[in-house]
């Protein structure tokens, strides 16, 4: 740290005595020494998956000639060896993240090399999606039982390949409903962490991984009416922003706030997808019938989603003024409005680049209140896109376009210049 090397400094000035400068020390000391190695943390998880994979490859190069009894046991071995290890950890580790860690990671992958051995070994029949599903149900207690946010992480990863096995590629046959629970399943480890541990690593992980996994998850619900999906990402993205906006969030930097990442580049890419003419086509073209639209899991998935997002925006915004709200926690409503517009009239792509443009302006202006560059010039970045798609759905000569896009750069130069200057001047 460097304030423990500026100690003997500030001593000798006068400005700290020398027991506050003890004081500060044992602080310190004692920080650091209560405060988990995080490389030691990493390495444990690494050295924990190859040794399971050594074991494991070692096994698969002589299995052609091992008898069906002896390929049984090496299945089981690794399980057994890493159970035998997590209960050393649960008796004699369990506040060494390092080995508790590395300990579940090892079983984690041992439980699923055993169940793809034993199907090959005895020729069980069965499919990606059901070894994955019973893979993860074996698994899902290890992030309780171990309190292990390693298993949480792998156990996110797996139950969003499951729902895209089933649901993307063996559409249209199935959809993954299972994956609901099962993320449902791993919310109480989410929430303790949240709770006991809010700097922790794991969880920056964890918030990057669960968005993620429902964003990536969410199209696999298509059968009748995909339009209907946008609606339920727009408001999917909205709640994300404005979970992302909440206190806990707000205190961290923006590097770790994925639900705000995600939620403003989801809403922006969707925005500027539908400011092409094309994307209402099929919006229009498509015939809705009431009847069968409320038995879709696309209908379902956009109105449970999008109550909630809009539950959540009033929750946050009762005791707030509504001119604090910023027009990207809105963005979801209004696209309801013109996708409603948009099932009779093309007209809906006029409002969506008005928005856009709108929201370019707004979040200007707000950088430039806040004296903020980040936020001026990603309002800047918003209307240059804005015109560049522009120019791939438009006729204009290639110097006009080479005269807008040099109109764009000096308004960059020219904005951020200005805001310099006021900042320097304030100063």
């Amino acid at each position: 740290m460097s304030i423990q090397k500026d100690i003997p400094e500030l001593v000798k000035a006068g400005i700290i005595s020398q027991i506050t400068a003890d004081q500060i020390q044992t602080f310190y000391k004692n920080k650091n020494s209560s405060a988990p190695n995080k490389l030691l943390i990493v390495f444990g998880i690494l050295g924990a998956i190859l040794v399971g994979l050594g074991i494991i490859l070692m096994i698969a190069h002589n299995w052609d000639e091992l008898s069906r009894a002896t390929k049984t046991i090496f299945a089981f071995i690794p399980l057994i060896v890493a159970q035998i290890i997590c209960g050393y950890v649960l008796l004699k580790k369990r506040n060494n993240t390092a080995w508790r860690e590395g300990a579940t990671s090892f079983l984690f992958f041992a439980v699923g090399a055993c169940i793809s051995l034993v199907s090959q070994i005895y020729h069980i029949p069965g499919n990606i999606s059901s070894f994955l599903l019973i893979w993860m149900l074996l698994c899902m207690p290890l992030i309780y039982v171990m309190k292990s946010s390693m298993a949480t992480l792998l156990y996110l990863v797996g139950i969003t390949y499951y729902a895209a096995e089933t649901g993307y590629f063996a559409y249209p046959t199935a959809q993954p409903y299972l994956y609901i629970f099962l993320l449902l399943a791993v919310l109480p480890h989410y929430y303790l962490l949240l709770k006991n541990s809010p700097k922790s690593n794991f969880l920056v992980l964890e918030n990057l991984f669960i968005p993620l996994s429902i964003t990536i998850v969410l199209g696999s619900f298509a059968i009748m009416y995909g339009q209907l999906l946008y609606i339920a990402y727009f408001s999917l993205f909205g709640l994300f922003y404005a979970i992302g906006n909440t206190e806990f969030f707000q205190n961290q930097s923006l590097k770790n706030n994925a639900y705000k990442i995600i939620g403003s580049v989801g809403s922006l890419t969707l925005l500027f997808v539908a400011s092409f003419s094309g994307f209402w086509h099929d919006i229009i073209s498509t015939e809705y019938k009431l009847i069968d639209i409320w038995k879709t899991p696309e209908f379902w998935a956009a109105t449970v989603i999008t109550v909630s997002a809009i539950g959540y925006l009033y929750y946050r915004q009762k005791n707030k003024s509504w001119r604090q709200i910023h027009p990207l926690s809105i963005i979801f409503i209004l696209y309801i409005i013109c996708y409603t517009i948009g099932m009779f009239s093309s007209i809906s792509v006029l409002l969506i680049n008005l928005i856009i443009f709108a929201l370019s302006i707004l979040t200007i202006i707000e950088g430039a209140k806040q004296e903020h560059f980040g936020i001026l010039n990603f309002g800047l970045s918003i209307i240059t896109i804005l015109i560049i798609c522009r120019f791939l759905d438009s006729n204009l000569s290639f110097v006009i376009r080479g005269l807008l896009l040099m109109i764009i750069g000096v308004g960059f130069f020219v904005a951020n210049y200005w805001m310099l200057k006021k900042r320097k001047i304030n100063e």
